[in-house]
């Protein structure tokens, strides 16, 4: 089972060395700066599918009002009220998990950074580097953070992450549960991880959250969340009853 996990996050592992290295080597970065630069070039590649999940998330929203009748209706009756969900969104064109995708795909690429400041072979490169990490004050990516760099790491970590988590709850209220969950336990069970291994970890996940903010921000402005009708405005804008058929008088 190690193996063959192994062999699916090496491709990923290979993809991550290289664009780091490329940053370090050929753009002139320190290697906290190359890890960053790997992160923003990671989110960038999955911008057309998080736009995608973005406007999904837009869509649920109009869609909530309906979903929430039907989970208040067929409360009692989880398989009926699956059902009713799922022909929503069909009739809906919505697809719920759409905007978990982007998120996912980071997944691999996370524990590829993991995988790379644990290998031998890029810790050699590193350290035969000579080059200092220059970032946040951190002296190396392979290090776990010690002293005063601990507590900075450990600030930007908690503050981007805690940023992260509230705007995700407010914005994802009219999500499934699935997706809710996902969004929701993913930062909290990454936190006791992240805190025991190398800085180079810290700052990909400082440097997720800070493109992730930017990301909602920019979005929010371009593309708003709907307003979805309320009950009254529903029965206001209802189509009136059509007229009762005339009585045809009868020729004496």
């Amino acid at each position: 089972m190690i193996f063959v996990l192994a062999n699916i996050v090496q491709p990923f592992v290979d993809a991550a060395e290289a664009v780091i290295k490329f940053f370090h080597n050929q753009a002139g970065f320190s290697w906290g700066l190359s890890i960053i630069a790997l992160t923003f070039t990671v989110r960038l590649l999955v911008l057309p599918l998080s736009i995608r999940g973005i406007k999904s998330m837009r869509h649920m929203q109009l869609v909530a009002p309906e979903l929430k009748e039907v989970q208040e209706k067929y409360k009692d009756d989880r398989e009926r009220q699956q059902r009713e969900m799922m022909a929503l969104y069909k009739k809906h064109g919505v697809n719920p998990l759409a905007s978990c995708f982007p998120f996912l795909l980071q997944i691999p690429f996370f524990i590829a950074v993991y995988s790379l400041l644990r290998g031998d072979t890029f810790q050699t490169d590193v350290t035969q580097s000579g080059d200092p990490t220059n970032f946040l004050g951190v002296s190396s990516i392979l290090e776990v953070p010690t002293g005063a760099e601990k507590w900075v790491l450990i600030i930007l970590f908690l503050t981007t992450t805690a940023a992260t988590f509230i705007y995700t709850t407010a914005t994802t209220q009219t999500t499934s549960g699935a997706q809710r969950y996902i969004f929701l336990a993913l930062p909290v069970l990454f936190a006791p991880i992240i805190a025991r291994q190398p800085a180079g970890l810290a700052i990909y996940w400082i440097a997720t959250n800070v493109w992730s903010l930017g990301q909602q921000v920019v979005v929010q402005r371009l593309i708003p969340a709907p307003t979805p009708p309320a009950p009254e405005e529903k029965v206001k804008t209802k189509a009136p009853p059509p007229p009762p058929p005339r009585k045809r008088k009868r020729r004496r």
